[in-house]
C-alpha cells in the first residue's frame, strides 16, 4: 500500500527550554536548530555574514578564559554583560568585518552555548535566527532529517523571542508539505508567531529579556534581531566548531 504524504514527511518537534531537551520524543536521526534570538544565534549569524572564519563554542567561562590565555579572540557575557577578559560581548553589532573577518572566534554565553553543549550528540546543529530564516528553511529542506528546534530560553526558562522564532520556522517548514508535526509545543509556537507577526517589534515589548537588555543599554540590536532574511548564512556546528554551511564544499 502506498504511504500517505504525512507518513513520508519528516517530523518537527519544538523544545521550549534546555531543561526539556532530555525528554524530546524524536529518536531517529535529527538536526537540532539552536535558537537564541537575544542574542547568541543572531550574533553568530552576523559574525559569519561579516566573514568570521569559524567559531569555537564553549560551555563554561573557565574554558573561555583558558582559550583567551591561548591567544584566541573571545566573545563572552554573563547575564547580558560583557566580561572583563573578553574581546567582545554578545551583540551582533560587535562583530564587524574589520574585527573578525578571516579569524577564529571563541564564544561563550549565558544561555546559547550551554544549550548547544546539550545537543552535541545530534546529527548536526544548525544556528537559527530571524535574520537567516529563509536560508535556514531551504537548507533544512535539503537535509534528509527530522528537525528539533531547541529554544535556549533564559536560564532554563521559557522565553517569548525564541518561541516565536520556533513558530515562524515551523510554519515555513510545514507549508512545504515535506514536514509534519504532532508536537503541541510546535502548534503553540505557530500560534504565538501568528500573534506576533503583524507587529513583531511591538509584540516583543512583552519579552522579559528585551527589558533586561534595555536596562543595560544593550537594546540597540533589537530591530536588527527581528529583521527577517538580512543574511543567507547557515552556521552549522560539527566536530567542535561552527562553520557556514553555505561555504562548505
Amino acid at each position: 500500500m502506498k504511504k500517505s504524504p504525512l507518513e513520508n514527511s519528516r517530523c518537527i518537534e519544538v523544545c521550549f527550554t534546555p531543561k526539556l531537551y532530555s525528554e524530546i520524543q524524536t529518536k531517529d536521526g535529527y538536526i537540532v536548530v539552536l535558537v537564541d534570538i537575544l542574542r547568541a544565534t543572531t550574533s553568530i549569524c552576523a559574525a559569519f555574514e561579516n566573514g568570521v572564519k569559524n567559531i569555537l563554542p564553549v560551555a563554561t567561562l573557565e574554558e573561555a578564559k583558558s582559550m583567551k590565555d591561548q591567544g584566541f579572540l573571545v566573545a563572552s557575557e554573563q547575564d547580558g554583560k560583557k566580561l572583563d577578559f573578553a574581546d567582545f560581548g554578545n551583540s551582533a553589532f560587535n562583530f564587524s568585518a574589520e574585527s573578525i573577518g578571516g579569524k577564529t572566534l571563541v564564544y561563550c554565553t549565558t544561555n546559547g552555548t550551554r544549550a548547544l553543549d546539550l545537543a552535541k550528540k545530534s546529527d548536526k546543529i544548525a544556528i537559527g535566527a530571524f535574520i537567516n530564516l529563509t536560508a535556514l528553511t531551504n537548507w533544512l529542506i535539503d537535509q534528509d532529517r527530522n528537525v528539533v528546534i531547541l529554544c535556549s530560553g533564559w536560564k532554563n526558562k521559557f522565553c517569548l523571542e525564541d518561541t516565536i522564532f520556533a513558530g515562524a520556522l515551523t510554519e515555513k517548514l510545514l507549508v512545504t508539505k515535506q514536514f509534519s508535526t504532532s508536537c503541541d509545543s510546535a502548534a503553540a509556537a505557530v500560534d504565538l508567531w501568528s500573534l506576533a507577526r503583524p507587529d513583531i517589534l511591538g509584540y516583543i515589548e512583552k519579552a522579559a529579556h528585551r527589558h533586561r537588555l534595555k536596562k543595560l543599554g544593550l537594546d540597540d540590536v533589537i530591530p536588527y534581531s527581528f529583521a527577517i532574511d538580512s543574511t543567507r548564512v547557515v552556521p552549522v556546528y560539527m566536530k567542535g566548531e561552527i562553520v557556514d554551511e553555505q561555504k562548505v564544499d
